[in-house]
């Protein structure tokens, strides 16, 4: 199976875009040493929630980008936005379930790239994930506009020898 993504490469810069947004090639292995490094330097105690909060925004930037590129309707962006991480090798994105009205989100995750690379470590190991469905989610409501705001965390991991990762969207607030 080749990639599904659309690359344009710039001959003059070498800078690679799919639909118009820069982007990097890198080995999973790169990433993921990078990432371990960080978490083992910092502790995961300080290290997620600097990761939560850059994903967080980086969701939320995606979103308003690629919905004005493709015309897209909230909900629909981030199911595309599944679809884009799920191309780009960090592993298979399904909504179990999902109401954006409420904030509410059950994100399945299958084939993790934390976990495919750290064969035997137990843990939660794809927390790095939680922000950017919070990001995406908020995104969605703020088209609303509803001022209601999420938050998301790794429910289980399948480095915890589950099937799979569950990821919870949630309002930082009860729903009415």
């Amino acid at each position: 199976m080749k990639p599904q993504l659309p690359i344009e490469v710039d001959e003059a810069t070498g800078v690679w875009r799919t639909d118009g947004l820069p982007m990097l090639y890198v080995p999973r292995h790169f990433f993921v040493n990078n990432h371990t490094a960080i978490e083992a330097a910092l502790g995961v105690e300080k290290y997620a929630p600097l990761v939560y909060e850059a994903g967080y925004a980086s969701a939320h930037f995606w979103c308003a980008s690629e919905s004005q590129t493709h015309g897209l309707a909230p909900l629909a962006t981030y199911e595309h936005y599944l679809k884009r991480l799920s191309q780009r090798g960090w592993g298979r994105f399904n909504f179990m379930a999902v109401d954006a009205a409420r904030g509410t989100a059950q994100i399945r995750l299958d084939h993790s790239a934390f976990v495919l690379a750290r064969p035997g470590v137990p843990g939660r190991l794809c927390y790095l994930f939680a922000g950017w469905f919070a990001g995406a989610m908020d995104w969605v409501l703020e088209q609303a506009p509803a001022a209601l705001r999420t938050r998301a965390h790794e429910s289980s991991c399948a480095a915890e020898g589950h099937a799979h990762c569950i990821f919870s969207v949630h309002p930082l607030e009860p729903c009415a």
